[in-house]
């Protein structure tokens, strides 16, 4: 018994003694990331950034591969499917745990199949509403809504979408029905909300912020924690009047589970140093993002945490899927 035992340790030690040694070699090959959204994006951009950046501090090529389809599920599947050795990345977004609230048998599962590295940005949306919508914050918005005698449309980018899921949020908080109008994309909602054929939007704030300024749509709030350096004087959704209101649209890189914890550690660093970087800093901002990097258990909780928040609210709105 004593000598099985021995003969255990003495191999769960050489385990951790290749493990080491890998780490410290780690990277000596070219690294690949996974895009699994469209090339052009803000997702493929910060992507492109961060991986140029890094490939320099690293000394070693990063390839980045846009793998798009299913909302994210086709090139996030194959990321978690690679070798759990550290040279597959992929970059997921906070709509990922939305869309993944309303699969009932999603490809892979968002906790189990992904070890998270750590958060790359978050960016808030902005409340947005027509310049005809007399509502000067987020309370007198729910306030008409709930006096119209139809209900107030907004659109997103699609079905258990973060910006669908903003608006779920809304109603729910509120108590008021809103209509939601599922798009291909923001860019067309955000079109048809500059037309007034929606009544408010939750927007980005580099695509929106020229129509804010124009006077062609109003501005109320920001869906995140802390106000925005875009907007200082925009209050957020839980200074509005809607404590515990935040919607983040993080960006965060992943690698397959089983990515040994020692070279986890080693890309959280590089991609931290890189974030930090003032050139980097300075791109990010002005596209409204903040760097926002955080520890690989951190990042993890976030994945969780959104999935029970998003599971909650799609049970209670009755989302499904797209067919």
């Amino acid at each position: 018994m004593l000598k099985k035992s021995l003969t255990r340790i003495a191999g769960v030690l050489a385990c951790t003694a290749c493990a080491c040694a890998a780490a410290q070699q780690f990277p000596s090959k070219p690294l690949r990331w996974i895009v699994p959204i469209a090339a052009g994006g803000g997702t493929d951009l910060t992507t492109r950034l961060v991986a140029q950046r890094m490939s320099e501090q690293i000394g070693q090529q990063i390839v980045v591969d846009n793998r798009i389809g299913a909302s994210g599920n086709i090139g996030t599947e194959i990321a978690a499917r690679a070798a759990p050795d550290g040279y597959t990345l992929v970059t997921i977004t906070a709509s990922f745990p939305a869309n993944h609230a309303v699969l009932d048998k999603p490809p892979y599962d968002l906790v189990r199949d992904l070890t998270h590295v750590t958060r790359l940005t978050t960016q808030p949306y902005i409340l947005l509403v027509h310049a005809s919508i007399p509502a000067g914050n987020a309370k007198e918005l729910v306030a008409l809504a709930g006096r119209a005698p139809k209900p107030f449309t907004y659109g997103s980018s699609g079905i258990a979408t973060l910006q669908h899921m903003a608006g779920v949020m809304l109603g729910s908080m509120a108590g008021v029905q809103m209509m939601h109008i599922p798009y291909k994309g923001g860019a067309l909602a955000l079109t048809d909300m500059i037309a007034g054929r929606l009544q408010f939007f939750f927007g980005v704030i580099l695509s929106s912020m020229p129509h804010i300024k124009s006077g062609k749509l109003n501005a109320l709030a920001v869906t995140s924690t802390t106000r925005s350096r875009s907007f200082p004087d925009l209050p957020t959704m839980a200074e509005a009047g809607f404590p515990g209101y935040v919607v983040d649209n993080w960006y965060s890189v992943a690698a397959p589970a089983k990515t040994p914890a020692a070279i986890v550690a080693k890309l959280n660093a590089e991609i931290a140093q890189v974030l930090k970087t003032p050139a980097v800093e300075q791109r990010l901002r002005a596209d409204g993002s903040e760097p926002a990097s955080n520890s690989a258990q951190e990042m993890s909780d976030i994945v969780r945490g959104d999935l029970q928040r998003w599971r909650k609210y799609v049970k209670e709105a009755g989302i499904k899927p797209e067919s």
